[in-house]
């Protein structure tokens, strides 16, 4: 990882202090992020979704202009599709063309876990990263992403997806966390 300035700490430092909590320290891609969500970027805390998803808001900000372009779904896509499939999510993409995308990243919440499924058209692939191992990949959340990206196919192009040379994959060499608070930071 790269170094830090003496200046970059300070300003490390100053954003983990602990007051006052709802003080706003950035703002954008519709997000507010305030000292406490900050906070949960310290040692031994459980990340929250909205340092994520200003996160994810940062990756899918800065392919723009870069050479792949990249869509992530917030933090809730996921929950929201366990729990009302496709037709609950159709408004989610509207406006937008997933298959225009190369990557698209979909951060997953489950039993407390942080993990994320990345649907990469170029290769034609969905693979879960996982830094506690593939156990939550039990949960068919590859199942679910393929059911989902068909109906949004048949809705969206009207024709579903020809699946057969896709492969799907629970990635095996993915960095392990090494205690039970840290998986956020692996998404």
């Amino acid at each position: 990882p790269p170094e830090l300035s003496a200046e970059m700490q300070a300003e490390v430092e100053a954003a983990l202090k602990p007051c006052p909590q709802e003080e706003v320290l950035a703002r954008g891609f519709s997000l507010v992020v305030r000292r406490a969500d900050i906070i949960t970027l310290s040692e031994n805390q459980w990340i929250n979704d909205t340092v994520i998803n200003f996160y994810m808001s940062m990756l899918v900000n800065r392919s723009e202009n870069g050479p792949l372009r990249v869509y992530a779904f917030n933090t809730f896509f996921f929950t929201k599709l366990c729990r009302d499939g496709h037709a609950g999510l159709k408004r989610w993409t509207r406006k937008i063309d997933l298959f225009s995308y190369d990557i698209v990243l979909v951060p997953i919440h489950l039993s407390r876990h942080w993990f994320l499924a990345v649907v990469d058209f170029r290769r034609s692939q969905i693979a879960l990263y996982d830094s506690f191992g593939a156990a939550h990949a039990k949960a068919n959340c590859i199942d679910l992403l393929r059911e989902y990206l068909e109906e949004e196919s048949l809705h969206k192009r009207k024709h579903g997806i020809n699946w057969d040379d896709w492969n799907f994959i629970v990635a095996e060499d993915v960095p392990q966390q090494q205690n039970m608070s840290d998986c956020g930071m692996f998404t």
